[in-house]
């Protein structure tokens, strides 16, 4: 079924109205960053699977996620989310960090 294009630009327009979204991954996991943090330091994926990382910032000030190994590196604002594609990974432990506070904002994605 085609629908005219102002319909649907009426149907977006809707305060709160929102499509479902299309997404690549078969599996979604999340990923607190608190304090400087990242809640869980270990999360465990099923390997050899596309993942939607969810990665939410309860902090005022930004953090980056970043892993070597898989390439990836995101900046996620404070009081924001961002999500996060991983993928499909080969069993075993994929380190990564926060950038902006190394220290303390480490952890680690198990896949198994």
């Amino acid at each position: 079924m085609r629908i005219p294009a102002l319909t649907l630009l009426l149907i977006l327009s809707i305060p709160g109205f929102a499509p479902a979204p299309v997404s690549a991954a078969d599996h979604e996991a999340r990923l607190l960053i608190r304090d400087h943090r990242f809640e869980p330091a270990e999360v465990k994926v099923p390997a050899n699977a596309k993942v939607r990382l969810v990665v939410r910032n309860e902090d005022t000030t930004p953090e980056e996620f970043e892993s070597h190994e898989q390439k990836k590196e995101k900046v996620i604002p404070g009081k924001s989310q961002a999500v996060i594609f991983v993928g499909p990974l080969a069993p075993g432990r994929y380190p990564f960090f926060g950038e902006f506070h190394e220290a303390t904002a480490r952890g680690v994605l198990v896949a198994e």
